[in-house]
């Protein structure tokens, strides 16, 4: 069960993490689905969406999909993140992120993030990462 909507978690990352990049499109359970519309900044030579970029959109888009179950919490951190380049992805197309948490602990929390180029199915690259949560006392 979802505690926090959308609009809630973009209200909330508006005030503890205003730099963040990405458009939220929806949260579920245990999932969130993000979208990043590449600008010239976001590009590497070649017209290839960079490794940051696809890295960063990652990020918030697992902390996104965990704030969607836990609810408002900023100290939630990453802890470990991997990735895997699949493919190149394209600079003429949004960058679509779907995460997906895999163990919600009370300390951690493991998510994947598959990342596609807009109207593509192949995924051009897929996250893991650990994020470490607060503890509670």
């Amino acid at each position: 069960m979802t505690v926090m909507t959308a609009a809630a978690i973009e209200d909330f990352l508006d005030e503890v993490f205003p730099q963040r990049t990405g458009t939220i499109e929806g949260v579920g359970e245990m999932r969130a689905t993000m979208s990043l519309a590449i600008e010239d900044e976001h590009l590497r030579p070649g017209a290839s969406v960079s490794g940051p970029t696809l890295m960063g959109l990652a990020d918030v888009c697992l902390y996104v999909a965990i704030l969607a179950q836990v609810g408002p919490e900023p100290m939630a951190v990453t802890s470990d993140l991997h990735c895997r380049f699949l493919r190149r992805p394209r600079g003429d197309r949004d960058l679509i992120a779907n995460a997906r948490i895999l163990k919600l602990g009370r300390r951690l929390a493991v998510g994947e993030v598959q990342l596609f180029s807009a109207g593509d199915e192949r995924p051009v690259a897929l996250v893991t990462a650990t994020y470490a949560l607060p503890d509670g006392d």
